[in-house]
């Protein structure tokens, strides 16, 4: 009960940030940068394991945009010109412009390289069908719900093959879900076409949106665990979960990734105790809000130290 993990992305450290602008200008060969991204791999790998993380993640250490990765690596795919996301961060929107294929597998590569770095198991780690749709332009399906569903068939192949690779947790971020409440059964329908069938524990990460207005419908997603932000809001979220209780496993976002404050580890160990009023312990996995790639390397060490001592400590006393 209580197992930690992170939500995906983790900060590039420096020298991989100078490597990877190097290579958009043609000043750095592929392979190169792919060294590079493999030795921040094993460093983030080694740092979670040194935490105490019981879940791992490859740290996204050779994605851009968690859409516009996947975009690049699929048929069908066009980039557009820079499209400010947020703040002062801005990423090339995709254009739907063909028959979405998946030529080749997007992320075993990686998932694969990962795991064998380490004993403990690593998630893989996909962006869902609804949030790459819903965040690239269509000139190409007749509507949204045919691009999503398109979408979703390649989705699924990359989710089966992962799990032939070894994989036993699938985690599909769906951040779009929560902004469009409207769309919520194309959303459902989508991922369940990724996930059907699949053995490993699937999760669907959500985030930063309307949950009064999608909370109804979260149990019906088809996934095994919904990852949450819960920090961010000051556990006001937990109400959701009040008035209907959820037999799904939940991942608790415990610290806010959007701020460069270090909670605390007895204000965390406090909101977890809250939450347990609501879900059962064996019910929750303990991990950040979002991907920290936001944060500055240590800041996202400290955060995720502060998830795993909270988690220990409030586990500690459950079993005494």
């Amino acid at each position: 009960m209580l197992l930690t993990t992170s939500v995906g992305s983790l900060p590039k450290p420096d020298y991989l940030v100078t490597a990877r602008s190097q290579a958009r200008k043609g000043a750095l060969g592929i392979k190169a940068l792919r060294k590079l991204e493999e030795q921040a791999t094993r460093e983030w790998i080694a740092t979670q394991e040194q935490l105490g993380i019981d879940i791992l993640v490859d740290g996204e250490q050779y994605r851009g945009d968690m859409v516009a990765y996947f975009a690049e690596h699929l048929g069908g795919f066009r980039q557009s010109e820079l499209v400010r996301s947020y703040g002062n961060r801005y990423y090339r929107k995709p254009i739907i412009a063909g028959k979405i294929t998946r030529p080749t597998p997007v992320t075993v590569g990686w998932w694969s390289f990962a795991q064998r770095l380490t004993t403990r198991p690593v998630k893989g780690m996909l962006t869902g069908p609804y949030t790459i749709m819903d965040w690239s332009f269509n000139e190409h399906y007749p509507s949204r719900r045919a691009a999503t569903l398109a979408i979703a068939r390649v989705v699924r192949e990359e989710a089966r093959d992962l799990e032939r690779a070894g994989a036993q947790y699938i985690q599909v971020d769906e951040p779009a879900i929560s902004t469009r409440p409207e769309e919520m059964e194309l959303a459902i329908e989508a991922l369940g076409v990724v996930t059907k069938g699949l053995r490993a524990k699937t999760i669907t990460h959500i985030c930063y949106g309307d949950f009064a207005a999608i909370g109804p419908k979260l149990h019906r997603l088809p996934v095994d665990q919904i990852d949450l932000e819960f920090a961010n809001r000051n556990f006001e979220l937990l109400d959701v979960f009040r008035r209907r209780r959820c037999g799904k496993e939940i991942g608790l976002g415990v610290v806010d990734v959007h701020s460069h404050r270090i909670e605390p580890v007895e204000e965390v160990v406090a909101n977890l105790k809250k939450a347990l009023t609501v879900f059962r312990p064996e019910q929750v996995y303990v991990d950040p809000d979002c991907g920290l790639k936001t944060r500055a390397p240590q800041e996202a060490v400290e955060k995720l130290r502060v998830v795993v001592e909270a988690a220990r400590i409030v586990r500690e006393e459950l079993l005494n």
